[in-house]
């Protein structure tokens, strides 16, 4: 497993730190058959709506550095932790919002062979009729639910994420549109935008059943402004499992969907990237401004 971290950009006279998460091979590595023993912990409100529950790691938050309008729940991908996003988002040009990094449990991941590490879900070799671990999803997606439900009554709400991060955001956005978890407990929070860079969509089998069948639903997936970002040299979650999950969304009914293509980038953020994500936030989000 390969990492690479904490390498330094200078774009457009900002110094933007960027991690690099790269783990050589992961969502092609075969998951062997290993039997671990895990202590579960409770960590309260959170995870309520799992039938397991789990210990989530430290939290970083970065606060506005002018007025509060909008909060975004940032989650970081397999085996990394909620600082090193801190990092990068304190120094985007994106003033009237909170972000809120919080780090995933620690637990055996199957596509590791059970090597244990933290990670919002379980996760096989990624496939389109593989299982999707919803206990581990409905505790992350819950957890994050909480984490914003403080929040004050005129703040934007809103959740994005990197690979499994990522991945996580977009099953957060389906129990919004939803109006409920994976296992029909209610789902709390009025979300108002939703990134995902370099991530895919568990549950996407049954996703466009599931909104057709609800007016609400329909109305609510319509409603939400998401932004979806992927290399097209990603050798660790394809460029095509981005695009099909685009897809996906946008024929269950997300309407209000954005993709974008890089080509030449592999899996990790880049300047331009995140330059994007900015102006699009500033714009969906109606903040004050974005200077660059």
């Amino acid at each position: 497993m390969n990492v690479l971290c904490s390498a330094l950009i200078l774009s457009a006279q900002k110094i933007y730190l960027f991690i690099f998460i790269t783990i050589g091979g992961l969502f092609t590595a075969l998951a062997r058959s290993v039997t671990m023993s895990y202590s579960n912990h409770s960590m309260g409100s959170g995870s309520r709506t799992a039938r397991r529950t789990f210990e989530f790691g430290r939290t970083h938050v970065v606060r506005p550095k002018g007025k509060h309008q909008a909060t975004i729940v940032w989650l970081h991908g397999l085996g990394d932790n909620g600082s090193s996003w801190s990092q990068l988002l304190e120094n985007l040009p994106l003033p009237n919002i909170k972000w809120i990094c919080p780090t995933a449990p620690t637990r055996p991941v199957a596509v590791l062979g059970g090597f244990p590490c933290t990670a919002w879900f379980d996760v096989g070799e990624l496939s389109d009729d593989g299982p999707d671990d919803l206990d581990g999803l409905d505790a992350s997606a819950a957890h994050i639910a909480n984490l914003l439900s403080t929040e004050p009554a005129d703040v934007k709400l809103g959740v994005g994420g990197f690979s499994m991060g990522a991945a996580t955001a977009l099953y957060s956005a389906t129990c919004y549109a939803q109006a409920k978890y994976g296992n029909n407990s209610p789902y709390p929070v009025n979300l108002k935008a939703v990134v995902g860079l370099s991530g895919w969509l568990p549950g996407s089998r049954s996703l466009r059943n599931k909104i057709e069948g609800s007016h609400e639903a329909a109305r609510r997936a319509a409603s939400l402004p998401i932004m979806l970002c992927h290399g097209m040299n990603d050798d660790v979650v394809a460029y095509n499992y981005g695009e099909r999950s685009a897809h996906c969304l946008s024929s269950a009914g997300f309407r209000y969907l954005t993709f974008k293509a890089y080509d030449g980038l592999g899996h990790y953020t880049v300047p331009k990237e995140m330059d994007e994500v900015c102006t699009w936030l500033t714009a969906r989000l109606g903040l004050e401004g974005c200077h660059s």
